[in-house]
């Protein structure tokens, strides 16, 4: 009998999509906001989508991260194909391989940065590795907040804290979205710095979806989206060479 291969993401991709169709609605007025998308993010590169807005950069990582259902296609994390996984798998795969960063800091008011970190740990029922925390700790610079809670910390300390629970759990990949959008120019700078060097030095593999050339000129890889497609793609990107491609994108 010939058996039908299956299909499985290759040792050096953290993340994949292959032939990933989104649509919302039906009919006439359906909206597809992910069109035939084929991506991989290898291990231990940072990578930052980009595209005007509607373009399906948001979609495109909200599917790739598990957030959302593809309606045709496929996504696997690391090895881990992610359809037809049950709800419970799904929250643990989210859980044990995936760190998240999100405009909004998310933190719980009440507790303090330390706790904030080690939170989805607590929740799970396990127990943070102290010298991989201590890790993420002193490359966040926050040895000297960890006992202060989230209203006693400016933007950058919070967004830092917001870095460090993602990364705490030793996540395949940490997906970040706008993860400086509601930060200054000298906080973003911090911010997308320990991105950087979570990838350079830590070997974690980083995926965020920004508007901002300058964010984007720290990651190794740019992808361009453009009416559900990827459409260009930029190694070693500078913040000029960044807005270039935008600018033509949206011309």
């Amino acid at each position: 009998m010939t058996r039908t291969p299956t299909l499985t993401a290759p040792p050096m991709a953290a993340a994949r999509a292959q032939a990933v169709v989104k649509s919302y609605g039906s009919g006439p007025t359906a909206v597809r906001a992910l069109d035939h998308v084929d991506v991989e993010l290898r291990r231990s590169e940072f990578t930052a989508i980009m595209g005007p807005s509607g373009s399906g950069k948001s979609t495109l990582m909200h599917c790739l991260a598990g957030l959302d259902t593809v309606t045709s296609g496929e996504v696997w994390i690391g090895d881990v194909p992610l359809k037809g996984l049950s709800d419970k798998k799904m929250t643990a795969l989210r859980r044990d391989r995936i760190g998240f960063v999100f405009q909004s800091f998310n933190l719980v008011p009440t507790l303090t940065a330390l706790e904030n970190i080690t939170l989805p740990s607590a929740i799970a029922g396990r127990r943070t590795d102290p010298q991989w925390l201590a890790t993420v700790v002193d490359t966040l610079g926050l040895r000297d907040r960890l006992h202060h809670r989230p209203a006693e910390l400016s933007g950058g300390q919070q967004q830092r804290v917001a870095v460090g629970r993602a990364l705490a759990g030793r996540p395949q990949i940490v997906f970040g979205d706008e993860p400086t959008g509601n930060l200054d120019s000298r906080s973003s700078g911090e911010v997308l710095r320990i991105l950087r060097e979570s990838v350079d030095h830590l070997g974690q593999t980083v995926v965020i979806v920004t508007h901002d050339p300058r964010a984007a000129s720290y990651a190794d890889r740019v992808l361009f989206l453009a009416d559900g497609r990827i459409v260009d793609e930029l190694r070693g990107p500078t913040a000029d060479s960044v807005l270039e491609r935008m600018k033509r994108l949206e011309a």
